[in-house]
């Protein structure tokens, strides 16, 4: 008798254990791979094991399964997030009554909740240039001269038809960001309908993070975001 030898009677009650309860055996694959392997030297060499062959593809395809159960779990998690991320942002944004307090919101509060390093409100304007008394009211507001947004947003292949852009190649001018600039990475562009007879207006949000934004990533929450934005600017401006 060596010494992993059972007991008759042992190895009686741990047969009936086994087939009392299969699953025992058959959800740890460690084991159900060793008695394959102990199987498949009783039976030659020459012998084809289809029920091993059978049963590696199906590992093959569980452990895929597995991956992709997790993948999606990621996902959702990734994305419900993201949701409440926003929504969060967007209550926020909402609870100033005057447009002084609106856009210091934004540029505070609301920046800190979806985690960028810079936003700025863009409104196109016949008399743009540098106002002090906007200034002194909040730097997140940049008034620009007309054709500014399109021709930003169009530095990017295909944009002329998108809302939303992500781009991790920021324009280099000092227009939007000043000196901070160079220190950002990724960026999200949003084009803003003000309304009818209203010149073009952009929401943008920057990040020093090169994947905060990015292309491939999806766009439909920070649309669904400029569309409340857009909502509340024309309140302000009517």
């Amino acid at each position: 008798m060596t010494g992993h030898a059972l007991r008759p009677d042992k190895a009686e009650e741990f047969r009936a254990r086994i087939i009392a309860d299969p699953a025992l055996i058959l959800d740890d694959k460690d084991v159900m791979r060793t008695l394959v392997a102990a199987s498949e030297r009783g039976m030659g060499d020459n012998i084809v094991d289809l029920r091993g062959l059978a049963m590696e593809r199906l590992e093959a395809r569980l452990d895929r399964l597995e991956e992709t159960h997790r993948a999606v779990i990621a996902a959702a998690y990734e994305n419900l997030s993201g949701t409440n991320q926003i929504h969060r942002a967007i209550l926020r944004m909402l609870d100033p009554d005057q447009f002084e307090g609106f856009l210091r919101n934004l540029g505070g509060d609301v920046a800190q909740i979806l985690n960028v390093d810079a936003i700025k409100l863009v409104l196109e304007s016949p008399e743009a240039g540098p106002d002090p008394a906007l200034e002194r009211i909040s730097d997140v507001l940049r008034v620009v001269s007309p054709g500014f947004v399109e021709a930003y947003m169009s530095s990017e292949r295909g944009a002329a038809t998108r809302q939303v852009i992500l781009r991790q190649a920021i324009v280099q001018n000092d227009i939007l960001y000043g000196v901070r600039t160079p220190d950002l990475r990724s960026e999200a562009c949003m084009r803003l309908d003000l309304g009818p007879h209203r010149m073009a207006g952009m929401l943008v949000m920057a990040s020093d993070n090169p994947h905060m934004f990015k292309p491939g990533q999806g766009t439909d929450l920070l649309a669904f975001f400029a569309g409340i934005f857009e909502r509340s600017m024309r309140r302000w401006l009517a």
